[in-house]
């Protein structure tokens, strides 16, 4: 048990941990995280260094966190998706995604929350501020991804597509992985951040802080995944030319999408 105050528990709004080999910074992140905002969903996706066992014995402590264990490893999509039909069972709308690894900064999780309750059906899309620290690859593959993201959504003003920071509507997003068998592993941030827009749901943009942990973990394998990523956005790209009419007309109407099937 922490010695602070507790945490008021959110019956509306949760925070998802996907995690797989974390290690110790598993226990961090979600300690972390736990201080600013509860409750959270923990996925512990087939790890096999123990580091989902400290989170587990928490998890029977705090009611605000709750643990989900994948008897294998199912990719960060899958397990986000499973949090997510956990979620919606118990009543909660939208969940944060909140990245394992120790990239991100628990403290900016408030200001997504907060957006999501003034703008309810939008995608809240976490814009990563890098610092020195951040690879050289890393920041023009972001780059490089997003210019082909805006494209398929003519969407000049689209979040990060790989910032796995974000604060999801929990149906809209539901709906949109049962159309897909995609989406599973790495390409879930950014498969959701094209198909959510097509589906009508608008994007907000929140300024997000940009950590790299030395001893994180680090599970992207740059072939086999930017491999993954390329092969999707051909896709999407595809896809996106039987999408751009409806896309047209839906912005020069202002049509909003129909909260009831949101």
């Amino acid at each position: 048990m922490r010695d602070a105050s507790p945490v008021p528990i959110d019956p509306r709004r949760c925070v998802v941990i996907p995690s797989y080999n974390n290690g110790p910074q598993l226990e961090r992140t979600v300690r972390g995280v736990m201080d600013v905002w509860q409750p959270v969903i923990v996925v512990i996706d087939g790890s096999t260094d123990g580091s989902g066992v400290p989170v587990v014995q928490l998890a029977a402590q705090e009611p605000g966190l709750h643990a989900l264990a994948q008897p294998g490893n199912t990719g960060k999509g899958a397990a986000v998706f499973a949090a997510l039909n956990y979620a919606v069972d118990r009543g909660f709308t939208h969940a944060a995604v909140f990245d394992a690894d120790g990239q991100h900064d628990p403290a900016d999780l408030p200001r997504f929350m907060e957006v999501a309750k003034e703008k309810p059906l939008a995608l809240v899309m976490g814009m990563p501020e890098f610092g020195d620290d951040a690879p050289a690859a890393h920041v023009i593959g972001h780059s490089i991804a997003d210019f082909f993201a805006r494209v398929e959504t003519l969407h000049p003003d689209l979040g990060d597509s790989l910032f796995g920071l974000r604060v999801y509507p929990v149906l809209a997003t539901i709906k949109a992985m049962r159309r897909i068998r995609g989406g599973r592993r790495f390409d879930f941030d950014t498969q959701m951040a094209v198909r959510l827009p097509w589906l009508g749901v608008p994007t907000a943009r929140v300024p997000a802080k940009v950590r790299y942990p030395a001893d994180r973990a680090r599970h992207f394998r740059y072939l086999r995944d930017n491999l993954l990523l390329i092969r999707v956005h051909c896709w999407l790209l595809l896809r996106a030319i039987s999408v751009w009419p409806g896309l047209l007309l839906r912005r020069l109407t202002g049509t909003r999408p129909d909260t009831a099937k949101l």
